[in-house]
């Protein structure tokens, strides 16, 4: 899945789409009503590599391998 899924795409890494609702709102991507939040927007329009390099922003240089959908220092 490519930018522009969020929600789906997270319902289908923790295969329920309950829990994936609610660890949507636990993270701020959505407001308990279910609207998209600006952090949520900002995810979606996101790629996996973007996703994962911002996930792993710790100010050290890093590469993204899309064979695990992770980052390794450089």
């Amino acid at each position: 899945m490519g930018t522009g899924e969020l929600i789906p795409r997270l319902m289908a890494q923790v295969g329920d789409a309950n829990l994936g609702m609610s660890l949507a709102v636990k993270n701020g991507f959505i407001t308990p009503q279910g609207g998209v939040t600006a952090l949520g927007a900002q995810r979606n329009a996101m790629t996996a590599e973007q996703r994962a390099l911002d996930r792993d922003n710790d100010g050290r240089l890093r590469i993204y391998d899309p064979l695990t959908n992770r980052t390794k220092l450089t």
